[in-house]
């Protein structure tokens, strides 16, 4: 299994806080984005095994992001991030293509354990 990642999130903390946990499992991050426009463009430069995806950024949110890579891409093995008291964004974002999806403020075996869903 390709074990390749593109983080998402236009926050520095938790872009460095998955990478941790993701780079201590094992898993090689080979991008960041700190937007929605930024995630596609690099999907197509990059095309992880794995994207994280945050809900809320600039430019263009998560959820659109999403749709667009999944248009090109529709194997593209995205995981949303989401704060607490998003869960109509949730759905919406598995509507439009993410395969699961995690919560912040993140623990490391709740990314693990969602990461491994998604990638099967």
């Amino acid at each position: 299994m390709s074990r390749s990642v593109l983080i998402c999130d236009d926050a520095l903390f938790m872009r460095t806080m998955l990478a941790d946990i993701l780079e201590q499992a094992g898993f090689s991050v080979i991008g960041q984005a700190e937007t929605g426009a930024e995630a596609v463009q690099k999907y197509r430069e990059l095309r992880p095994s794995l994207v994280t995806m945050d809900i809320i950024m600039p430019d263009m949110g998560g959820i659109d992001a999403v749709r667009e890579i999944t248009k090109e891409f529709p194997d593209a093995n995205i995981l949303m991030c989401s704060a607490m008291g998003q869960q109509a964004l949730v759905i919406e974002a598995i509507q439009a293509g993410a395969r699961d999806f995690v919560v912040k403020p993140f623990q490391p075996s709740r990314v693990l354990e969602a990461v491994h869903r998604v990638l099967g």
